[in-house]
């Protein structure tokens, strides 16, 4: 593939899906990762969940966070950009003619347009509700461990001051991922150890 032709692909990849960011980020991240793991195939759906954390983790808007960084996966800086700019200019013309043409008393008013976004609202719940299923499988939650996305978004939602702090789980998020990590590579290395004094010790039974 030509990076030139990449470079298009990304722009009128992310221009569609930002033509249709009715309900933020997170209703957006089914359309995207559609569209470069399924459809494209740019890269795979457990480099997409990686990339997805991150651009969580990250300020700044989720939707242009992960076009970022599929962009700067794909290309770099200038496929960073492609991608971001691709997801930006329809946003920013949908909302330049909201704010021209639809003022806040029309859309009240007016039965048609307020019917129109009450109708939209179903299909926003259901391209949020999408990446979370999606997401959840990939990342292989199942029963032993629902309880901690449940537990989260419970304590989240819950409004308790410091304890509702969604840094403070990402934080804890990180620092769990890495002990786990460590302790699998402990793990690792102890079966390797004992292997090789397994075979040692055959070695010397022989002689």
């Amino acid at each position: 593939m030509k990076t030139g032709n990449l470079y298009v692909q990304l722009f009128s990849s992310f221009v569609r899906i930002g033509a249709f960011t009715f309900g933020g980020g997170w209703a957006m991240i089914s359309l995207i990762e559609r569209e470069v793991v399924e459809n494209r195939r740019w890269i795979e759906r457990e480099e997409f969940l990686d990339l997805l954390a991150v651009a969580q983790s990250l300020p700044g808007i989720l939707a242009v966070n992960i076009s970022v960084a599929v962009g700067d996966r794909l290309r770099g800086m200038k496929g960073s950009i492609a991608a971001a700019f691709g997801t930006i200019m329809p946003c920013f013309l949908i909302i330049l003619g909201i704010a021209m043409f639809l003022t806040p008393d029309l859309i009240q008013n007016n039965h048609v347009v307020s019917s129109i976004f009450r109708g939209i609202r179903p299909a926003v719940v259901a391209l949020i509700i999408a990446p979370v299923i999606t997401t959840a499988k990939a990342s292989h939650i199942g029963w032993k461990t629902v309880w901690i996305p449940v537990l989260v978004a419970l304590l989240i939602w819950s409004g308790i001051p410091y304890v509702s702090n969604p840094i403070m789980f990402i934080v804890l998020g990180g620092v769990a991922g890495y002990m786990w990590l460590k302790h699998q590579e402990r793990l690792l290395t102890d079966a390797q150890i004992k292997k090789l004094e397994d075979e040692d010790d055959g070695l010397t039974g022989e002689k």
